[in-house]
């Protein structure tokens, strides 16, 4: 009898870390290869139109095989349908296809804008999972990073090509940061603090990007889901009252309720009320997350500002914030 209940616990035992197991293999993201010389990287547009950016778009060509990388174009790259990089089937096949290729390592959104939202749902994610690859944007690319994390797999918020209509590539730091990102190397930072954060410390994936594009994606199956998480934000052109309601409307989908911290990128190019909000954007941050028990760290640079940062989508973070600084630190 007690062999018998002794088979039985074993059994149950090991059923149940069967399961623990699989949880642990669910959560753990795809981690795309860092590049090496002569991998391929290819550059797409699936959002806004590129016509009189061609000179960018040799640019950013130029600038990696400096890195002496092989460089692939998108056949769409260039057309022009109204507001758009060629049509929405266009701009997916692109996409697709780079998606799709196991020779290219990594894809380099041309430009954000708007757009991305109209191909996602043509993406199919099954031969990228076979051959990750690194997939590079911000801004309107959001929509596609939501995508790629609920697809377990990390990627990358950083510069695109036609940010660098006003830069010298030799001599940036959000280039020579993502070429360091692309290729391997550690990611930390530390910024310099606020008198407005919210000091504590934290671990967690490190989701997010646009405001605007979070907000528009609740509710669909590109929303993503944020308990355990770190989530950075940014945005450009806004109104005071704007953000008060995209970061309500966050708050009320349960956006907030298991976060686990807040990092604050640039928000640039803020409109100006007719009516005074009576608030700064910090003070309507925190006026929306002081509740909850999470650090929040303003300021990083990364978003439409001047400086970039790249950052690793779906990567665990430390994040430590305190009124006279904020580090981030990736993990391997």
């Amino acid at each position: 009898m007690k062999l018998k209940f002794g088979i039985i616990f074993l059994i149950l035992f090991l059923n149940n870390l069967n399961l623990f197991s699989q949880t642990i293999t669910n959560n753990k993201l795809i981690k795309p290869e860092y590049l090496k010389k002569g991998d391929t990287v290819a550059i797409v547009a699936p959002s806004g139109v590129l016509k009189n950016y061609n000179a960018y778009i040799l640019k950013a060509k130029e600038l990696l095989k400096s890195w002496e990388l092989e460089v692939v174009i998108g056949e769409n790259v260039f057309n022009d349908n109204g507001h758009f990089a060629g049509t929405d089937n266009q701009r997916s096949a692109d996409f697709q296809l780079a998606l799709d290729d196991k020779a290219i390592k990594a894809i380099w959104c041309a430009r954000g804008g708007y757009g991305a939202m109209r191909v996602i749902d043509n993406l199919n994610f099954e031969k990228y999972k076979e051959n990750p690859k690194w997939i590079i944007g911000y801004s309107d690319i959001t929509a596609i990073h939501n995508d790629l994390h609920n697809n377990k797999s990390e990627s990358i918020h950083g510069i695109m090509c036609k940010s660098l209509e006003k830069i010298d590539v030799d001599n940036n730091e959000s280039i020579s940061l993502l070429k360091k990102t692309l290729f391997g190397e550690k990611l930390s930072y530390t910024i310099e603090g606020n008198n407005y954060n919210i000091e504590g410390n934290s671990n967690g994936q490190l989701i997010g990007g646009n405001l605007t594009l979070l907000h528009c994606l609740l509710g669909s199956e590109s929303s993503i889901d944020t308990d355990g998480k770190i989530l950075f934000i940014e945005d450009l052109g806004e109104y005071l009252y704007h953000i008060d309601r995209m970061l309500i409307s966050l708050k009320r989908a349960g956006y907030f309720d298991n976060c686990k911290g807040l990092i604050v990128g640039d928000f640039t190019d803020m409109r100006k009320n007719t009516t005074p909000f009576g608030r700064n954007l910090k003070e309507l941050i925190l006026d929306i997350v002081r509740e909850y028990d999470f650090p929040v760290s303003f300021g990083f640079p990364a978003g439409h500002g001047e400086k970039n940062y790249p950052m690793i989508l779906g990567r665990e973070i430390n994040l430590e914030v305190s009124k006279q600084q904020s580090t981030i630190n990736f993990s391997n």
